[in-house]
């Protein structure tokens, strides 16, 4: 589909690729991977055709359609975000004006018999099976599941899009750049202004897509699922692997394994020829010999290593003095601006040493709750800090606030106190800023290169408490794994507000999760908790098919409608209501299940609590026991009606 071929681009004069050459086919599930600056936003650029080349060709076929998301882009309207979305459709809408103009001048005929009448309804015919098979019927649909994938509320749909932040702004362009359905999807980040339950969504998307999809992230698990085939720049050069993310990284190693012992041999080879040269460059009878070795020299081609060394970029997070048992007490916490609550009824304790995760739905709370933690905005309840608390704080921003003018270097002086500034040349070199990096202005510097320079910052002053809010936002995967290290190896406690799955996993004992104006605690890591939410999902059940009944379950239109059967449709009408009535039942079974776990789950934080001695003397936690305790009953007793509710209604309805 698209063939890219002998590419070379070079900034001044440092190539960033040399003969670059590969093929993007139909179907191709495709990520660029590689160290930060190794070219991988470029190749997109120069696919994309915003960027040219130095020299090399991207050649496309005349009818292929290119769909590209940047990292970061300036989006100015003044639309809702319904009437921004729809121009993914301007085709659509086209061809219904065609439509419109060909009925006009159909009615204005008469000489329906004549060759002109005949060909303006053969046209009509085509622009109307063609405006059917691009979903000119149902595109509003398409566009309010698309919106409402990537976390958008019905209720958003007619609101201004200068309401939203940024990152919603983004992902009114992914809807937009999705629905037009692209041969050839480009993705730069995509996921980073997603939460998982978008990311989820994205994916399955992106899996069904017809086209071929070639992206940027970061994101290991959002790969993972998407692609099959990975390709690595470095060094100026692409390695092929048509396989997943994970798979590549095995094969890499062993290409890596192979690529020093041919340096290695190259090395010996380089060093034995100058010896012998030297040895004798100077007699006559070895004259031939010697220059012969002098042209071999000559034509030997260096063999590149990519020089990525893990054990240069080791984050270490200094634990000050020991906090208190509880570094973080939550109770009835409540947010709300004006009349919108945001949350309510928060309680979360933190214990020492503990590492939790906030995760949701971008909006329902996550860095509200941050901000009350940290002083920043009023709020209603109980929220104390614990003894000898020091709280390092990563905003979501953090990166963005550094002075673009300073220099890596200034940055970190100016953040430095004592004896630590005169090891900042060294802290700079263990963090990939040595030699002339150190000396680059911060406003030059890529997303990832600034995050991991607002991360050193933050590593400058001892705390207990970390609060990390999208910590992991334009790191790359090597750095990912780095600070998720760190943060295991730290002696303190730590917040992390995320939406990085495989970040997640194996770093956190217990995940809150923010929604409905609500935080619910989940004991268990990250997938944990997604195995639970899975599990919880209840799909519907198929209607029962009676006898005599001419319904197909698997058809979405009714043969006795279209025929005019007043029998049919009498039925029709019928399982409909039955289905409603199903699933009205099912529901209020699903509910109450999810409203005993959520109770027993509670009571048994409370038992725990209640068998240590400040517990066992604290009346308010069997208070609050036995309330809990009465509710598991009642609602207990809800779900048994419920389910007999559901069991009379299935054996009424069921098959005779």
């Amino acid at each position: 589909m698209v063939s890219i071929e002998n590419l070379c681009v070079e900034f001044s004069t440092k190539p960033l690729f040399t003969n670059v050459s590969y093929v993007i086919n139909d179907r191709d599930r495709i990520a660029f991977v590689g160290k930060n600056g190794a070219g991988k936003s470029t190749m997109l650029k120069i696919i994309a055709g915003l960027q040219k080349p130095t020299t090399g060709t991207v050649a496309l076929p005349k009818e292929t359609s290119i769909g590209y998301l940047p990292q970061v882009m300036e989006v100015t309207d003044e639309r809702t975000v319904r009437q921004e979305t729809q121009l993914a459709f301007a085709h659509i809408h086209e061809m219904q004006a065609e439509l419109d103009h060909l009925n006009c001048q159909l009615a204005e005929h008469t000489d329906y018999e004549s060759a002109e009448y005949m060909a303006l309804v053969e046209r009509f015919t085509q622009t109307d099976e063609r405006f059917h098979l691009m979903g000119g019927m149902n595109y509003q649909a398409e566009l309010e599941r698309t919106l409402i994938g990537l976390g958008f509320r019905q209720s958003d749909f007619d609101r201004p899009t200068g309401e939203f932040s940024g990152g919603w702004r983004m992902r009114i362009e992914l809807a937009k750049i999705l629905l037009q359905r692209p041969d050839v999807l480009l993705l730069d980040e995509p996921t980073n202004h997603l939460d998982i339950d978008s990311i989820q969504w994205l994916e399955q998307f992106l899996i069904n897509h017809q086209g071929a999809v070639v992206m940027v992230s970061h994101d290991r698990a959002f790969i993972n699922n998407v692609t099959n085939r990975t390709i690595e720049i470095s060094c100026g050069q692409i390695y092929d692997y048509k396989v997943k993310y994970d798979e590549y990284v095995t094969l890499r190693a062993e290409r890596r394994e192979q690529q020093l012992r041919a340096y290695e041999n190259q090395q010996k080879e380089i060093a034995e020829t100058r010896d012998f040269i030297e040895r004798f460059r100077y007699k006559a009878t070895k004259a031939n010999q010697v220059q012969s070795r002098i042209k071999a020299l000559e034509k030997i081609v260096p063999i590149e290593i990519d020089e990525v060394d893990n054990s240069r970029l080791r984050l270490r997070f200094t634990c000050s003095q020991r906090s208190g048992d509880f570094p973080i007490i939550c109770d009835d916490v409540a947010k709300a601006y004006g009349e919108a609550p945001v949350f309510s009824h928060v309680n979360l304790q933190l214990r020492r040493g503990e590492k939790v995760a906030f995760v949701g739905r971008n909006g329902e709370g996550k860095t509200t709750l941050v901000k009350c933690i940290m002083g920043a905005i009023p709020f209603d309840g109980n929220l104390k800090i614990g003894h000898n608390v020091e709280i390092g704080y990563f905003a979501q921003n953090q990166a963005q606030l550094l002075d673009g003018e300073l220099t890596v270097f200034e940055t970190i002086d100016r953040a430095a106190r004592g004896e630590i500034r005169t090891k900042i040349r060294d802290i700079l070199g263990a963090f990939m800023f040595g030699g002339e990096e150190s000396d680059k202005k911060v406003k030059v510097l890529s997303g990832g290169e600034r995050t991991r320079l607002a991360m050193i910052k933050l590593l400058l002053e001892p705390v207990n408490l970390l609060i990390l809010d999208e910590p992991t936002n334009h790191l790359d995967m090597r750095s990912k794994d780095v600070l998720k290290e760190a943060i295991r190896q730290f002696d303190g406690s730590a917040i992390i507000v995320s939406h990085d799955r495989d970040f997640l996993d194996g770093l956190v004992s217990r995940v809150y999760v923010f929604g409905g104006g609500q935080v619910r605690e989940h004991l268990g890591g990250m997938y944990d908790y997604l195995k639970t939410q899975s599990d919880s999902r209840t799909l519907p059940r198929p209607l029962p098919v009676k006898e005599g009944s001419n319904y197909n379950a698997k058809e979405k239109t009714t043969p006795s409608l279209r025929g005019g059967n007043e029998e049919g449709a009498v039925a029709w009408a019928e399982q409909k209501a039955q289905a409603r009535q199903r699933k009205k039942l099912e529901k209020a079974v699903s509910d109450a299940e999810q409203t005993v776990a959520e109770l027993e789950q509670a009571i048994s934080i409370l038992e725990t609590k209640m068998a240590t001695p400040e517990g066992g003397s604290d009346l308010t936690i069997y208070e609050k026991h036995g309330r809990l305790k009465q509710q598991l009953t009642q609602t207990e007793d809800e779900w048994t009606k419920a389910m007999e509710a559901l069991e009379a209604f299935e054996t009424s309805n069921s098959v005779e």
